[in-house]
Order: C-alpha cells, then sequence, then structure tokens
C-alpha cells in the first residue's frame, strides 16, 4: 500500500522531479518503496546465471546512485546507465514527458550523467553482488570520428565491476549517434571496442561479455548488416531495442505533448520493438542472446517477447507505471507457463 500510494504521489509531481525524488529514495538506507521477494525463475546465458530473466532496463538509475535500493525490488538483473567518460548536462529541460493515456513516456535526456568515476565509486560502495550490466555511450561533443575512445575509456574503466557491459549506440537524443549504427562507421567502432574487450582481458585475466543496444527505427537492409557485423566480429549480444522517435497516430495523449522531440517508450513501442526482434532473431540464428526491452507493461507483453525470441527482457516504464509488483507478475506468469510444457 505503501509503495503504491508512493507512486501515485510521484506520478501528480513533474516527470522529471519525480523521476529524480524515486531515485533519492531508493538510494537511501531506509527505502520508502516496499521490498519486492526476488522470485527463482534461473537463466543462463553469456557463462552468466541471472536468477530470473526480469531486468531493469538503462537510463532509470543513470549514475548508480539507487543500486541498493534497486535490487531490493525482485529484479533478476540491473542495467545502470548511460554513463559517459565526462559529466555532462543533458538536453535542455523540460525534456521528460509522460503520456498518461497512451501508457507511455517521451525523453529526450541527452545522457545526462555525473561521469565514469561517478558511477564506478557508486558501485564499489554499494557492494551489490546480484547481476550488473553497465551502459556506456559517448560525450555529447565528442565526434563520431573520435566516439571509439569514449567507449573503451568507459569499458576499461567499468568491466571489472559488472557482468557485462551495453555499448549505447542507438539513443536518439544524442545528435548523430545513431549514425554510429551504419556502414564503415559501425565496424570501426565494434572493431576498436572488441579490441579494447581482449586487451583488457588479457591485462585484468576477465573477460566481460560486450552487448548492442539497437534502434526500433532502421529499415530491414540497415538491420541486417547491423546484426551481421555485430555476431561476425564476436560481440557476446544484443539489446533490442531503444526508444522510437515515430509517432503512430493513433496516439490518445494530447498532440502538444506527443509531437514533443525525443524517444517515445512504453505501450505504443511494443510493436515496433517486437517486430525488430523478430527479425534480429531471424537474421543472428537461435542461439545468439538477445535481451529484449520496449513497451513491457504487463506480463502478455513479457510472453510476447520471448515468443519473439527474447532471451531475457528489461523494463523501464512499465516500472514506473506499475511499480515492483510488475516484475513478480511477469516471473509467477512465466514460471507458469513453463510449468504447463510437456
Amino acid at each position: 500500500m505503501i509503495e503504491y500510494l508512493t507512486r501515485k504521489t510521484l506520478q501528480a509531481l513533474p516527470a522529471e522531479l519525480a523521476h529524480d525524488l524515486a531515485i533519492k529514495a531508493l538510494g537511501t538506507p531506509l527505502s520508502i518503496f516496499a521490498k519486492n521477494q526476488q522470485l527463482k525463475n534461473p537463466v543462463e546465458l553469456m557463462g552468466i546465471t541471472f536468477p530470473n530473466p526480469v531486468g531493469l532496463a538503462a537510463g532509470f538509475d543513470k549514475n548508480g546512485d539507487a543500486i541498493n535500493g534497486l535490487s531490493q525490488q525482485g529484479f533478476g538483473f540491473l542495467e545502470v546507465g548511460t554513463i559517459t567518460p565526462k559529466a555532462q548536462a543533458g538536453n535542455d529541460k523540460p525534456r521528460l514527458f509522460r503520456l498518461a493515456a497512451d501508457q507511455a513516456i517521451i525523453n529526450r535526456m541527452g545522457f545526462n550523467n555525473k561521469g565514469i568515476d561517478y558511477l564506478v565509486k557508486k558501485v564499489k560502495k554499494s557492494g551489490y553482488k546480484g547481476v550488473l550490466g553497465i551502459n556506456i555511450g559517448k560525450n555529447k561533443n565528442t565526434s563520431n570520428e573520435q566516439a571509439v575512445s569514449d567507449y573503451t575509456h568507459c569499458f576499461a574503466k567499468a568491466h571489472t565491476l559488472c557482468d557485462y557491459i551495453t555499448v549505447n549506440i542507438s539513443s536518439p537524443n544524442t545528435p548523430n549517434l545513431r549514425e554510429l549504427q551504419n556502414d564503415q562507421a559501425l565496424t570501426d567502432l565494434l572493431q576498436g571496442i572488441k579490441s579494447k574487450q581482449l586487451e583488457c582481458e588479457a591485462k585484468d585475466g576477465k573477460y566481460t561479455p560486450i552487448l548492442v543496444k539497437i534502434s526500433p527505427d532502421q529499415n530491414t537492409q540497415q538491420l541486417e548488416f547491423m546484426v551481421q557485423q555485430i555476431s561476425s566480429l564476436g560481440f557476446d549480444g544484443i539489446i533490442c531495442t531503444n526508444t522510437t522517435v515515430d509517432r503512430p497516430t493513433w496516439l490518445k495523449s494530447n498532440q502538444k505533448t506527443v509531437q514533443q522531440m525525443g524517444g517515445l517508450s512504453g505501450k505504443p513501442l511494443l510493436e515496433k520493438s517486437n517486430e525488430t526482434l523478430r527479425l534480429v532473431r531471424q537474421f543472428a540464428g537461435k542461439n545468439f542472446p538477445i535481451i529484449a526491452v520496449g513497451g513491457i507493461i504487463d506480463s502478455q507483453d513479457a510472453l510476447d517477447k520471448f515468443a519473439a525470441g527474447a532471451d531475457l527482457i528489461q523494463i523501464y516504464t512499465g516500472f514506473v507505471l506499475k511499480g515492483n509488483a510488475l516484475i513478480n507478475q511477469i516471473n509467477k506468469q512465466l514460471i507458469s507457463e513453463n510449468t504447463r510444457k510437456p
């Protein structure tokens, strides 16, 4: 009840203020958010044992300020970030908008974060023992030609502190970032990051898997090329997908809000994200690791992700809207479905 009332109170506040207060609350030793049992439904992927297949997507806790509080919400794994080498303010406010009638959010945050060194300190201080991913990006003022240096800098700083690293080249809110998904720019970037991964393995004695987070807004040809490059260059998985810049014509929310610049998440993203997921599974083959995110608001949405080819899923907007009850609802449904199989 307290968690429900807290969530409703936060939803009555301006969106970014509510988010900041939630992070602060989850970061306190005595969080006002109720604890939630972590249901056991283990999944083995990339050499990692995930206690259950429902994770928190990147973007919610960019700086690792709320790891301990989030670890008590029932997630099978957490992903923090996106983090960049240097702290940056992100885009001008307002930059976060609710579309309540559509169970959706539009954001144009722009990788606002306190920098990789801050995150490293927070992860170490947390003492978190669960499965952790760290999502990395480039600073806004770093050119695409120099982007590899930002990604490799963050990887080297973070890889010993987490179970996997996610390379974010698909946010629509950093100018020209999505151009890194295309053609030679993608090949050059991935080769540089892969080289750093192997260099760090030799130096630190730890191989840290790398996943690439992709956009739902690519055409089929671009998507096939990207999947081919990711898999052939030895990357460990794909996160599918980031937010979309598309605006479905059937959205019910105020059109002034609907037309705000930024990435759309939540229920309206579900089918577009699932279409991309099905193609990625087709192009990557049945055994390539895929974490699916985008539009999961209820347990049926989660089942649809697995049916489309996901190995694991992540939630963000659904967690904001439904709270930690959604995590266990999904896991209970998955456990129930598994017990029904012959």
